[in-house]
């Protein structure tokens, strides 16, 4: 399945055990793609309950993406390891930005997620 972020199209893979745990929901999953701009870029993909407040592109009655670029405030070693103080990012245009693709897992009861260009 596919879905459009900025008019650039995105390929969500799911695996079957995915596909299962989202039939379980009753409250949609939102799979924010993270890109961390900082010495190093560093990319993550956070989930959570979709909630009013959250904007994100419906990619079924059960699962919403969105994708995020941020920045940390300083560049040190230190704050490579944990969240370092980050904030949101504008791009422009971010269409170079935004992958390709997105794989969302389910193992051992917890969500996985991986994107690439």
């Amino acid at each position: 399945m596919n879905v459009t972020l900025n008019d650039k199209e995105v390929q969500i893979r799911l695996s079957e055990a995915a596909r299962r745990a989202l039939q379980g929901r009753e409250i949609p999953l939102v799979a924010e793609m993270e890109l961390l701009f900082s010495c190093l870029i560093r990319k993550r993909v956070h989930f959570r309950d979709h909630h009013e407040d959250v904007v994100a592109t419906p990619v079924s009655d059960r699962l919403a993406v969105r994708f995020r670029p941020i920045m940390t405030r300083a560049c040190s070693i230190r704050s490579l390891e944990g969240s370092p103080p980050s904030e949101d990012f504008h791009i422009a245009d971010p269409r170079p930005y935004i992958p390709r693709w997105l794989a969302i897992d389910f193992r051992k009861g917890e969500w996985k997620g991986e994107f690439g260009y």
